[in-house]
């Protein structure tokens, strides 16, 4: 028996596996449903994302939306409060997305899976080279890792 991994996904990947089913990401949503991975996440990414179900552009009625939320919800492990000796962690250029390398680097994951422009531009920093690695979910399917 394999152990399951474990990753983040920003709110913009959750959209993607959850809402839009994006064919692409089969392979990834599969893995996840088996348990193969370990989702981290916490309480202001969470709102985050109850925050973007509701955006009128989605059209996604308050009972799906509330479906989408509960479901991922269920999905997730809340990331353990930050070590004392926590690394320090590059800023983002988008304060909204600095939650994500910290839930990263709180739960102590493998990967964060994103397709932000800003989040993967620091997927080459070298303060993150040991802690954890930043790429789309595209590149983490293409490289065999689900």
């Amino acid at each position: 028996m394999t152990t399951a991994r474990n990753l983040v996904l920003d709110t913009n990947t959750v959209m993607a596996l959850w809402h839009f089913r994006d064919p692409a990401l089969k392979a990834l949503a599969e893995a996840i449903a088996t348990g193969s991975f370990t989702l981290y996440s916490r309480d202001d990414a969470l709102e985050e994302f109850r925050r973007v179900l509701a955006y009128t552009q989605f059209g996604i009625s308050p009972g799906d939306q509330g479906h989408l939320f509960d479901t991922y919800r269920a999905r997730v492990k809340p990331a353990p409060e930050p070590a004392k000796d926590a690394p320090l962690l590059p800023a983002c250029r988008d304060r909204d997305d600095q939650k994500f390398l910290e839930i990263a680097r709180d739960a102590g994951v493998d990967h964060l899976l994103t397709r932000d422009k800003l989040l993967l531009k620091l997927a080459r920093h070298r303060a993150l080279r040991d802690c954890f690695v930043i790429q789309t979910p595209e590149r983490f399917i293409a490289d065999g890792l689900c």
